[in-house]
């Protein structure tokens, strides 16, 4: 297992993390296997999404704040005005489970592995674990 830290900039954002994870991985030497990332926070999270256009990015964190608004009167958890990051956070989830082919991360054309902030700018650690798949059973 390998930390992976990054700074965020802003309160939401989606931060293509795709190369470091990727270079984690290569570093591996795993050849065919399956990448684990996983957040150590609970108001920010990991998704895999287009990486090629960054409005992608924008109307995820825009949609995430109209359906999960900062301030609401129903909150319980107030005293640190995050309680949407929590929310946000749930949904989007707090892991990706990724496969390995050839030495490398195998995701689609348009494909990118994001972190997903709801509460910053923050420094964010993320956990990453690679791990073999074993071969055939030998006959």
């Amino acid at each position: 297992m390998t930390t992976l830290s990054f700074r965020t900039q802003k309160r939401e954002q989606l931060l293509d993390i795709t190369a470091e994870v990727d270079a984690l991985v290569r570093k591996s030497g795993v050849r065919d296997g399956i990448c684990f990332v996983w957040s150590l926070h609970t108001t920010c999270g990991v998704t895999v999404n287009e990486n090629a256009d960054p409005d992608v990015g924008h109307d995820l964190a825009a949609k995430m704040a109209q359906l999960v608004p900062r301030d609401d009167p129903l909150y319980r958890h107030t005293e640190e005005g995050n309680a949407d990051a929590h929310i946000k956070t749930s949904l989007v989830g707090t892991c990706a489970t990724l496969p390995v082919s050839d030495g490398k991360l195998l995701l689609g054309t348009w494909q990118g592995v994001f972190l997903a902030e709801f509460d910053g700018p923050r420094t964010r650690r993320l956990a990453v674990t690679v791990l073999p798949v074993p071969g055939p059973a030998p006959r």
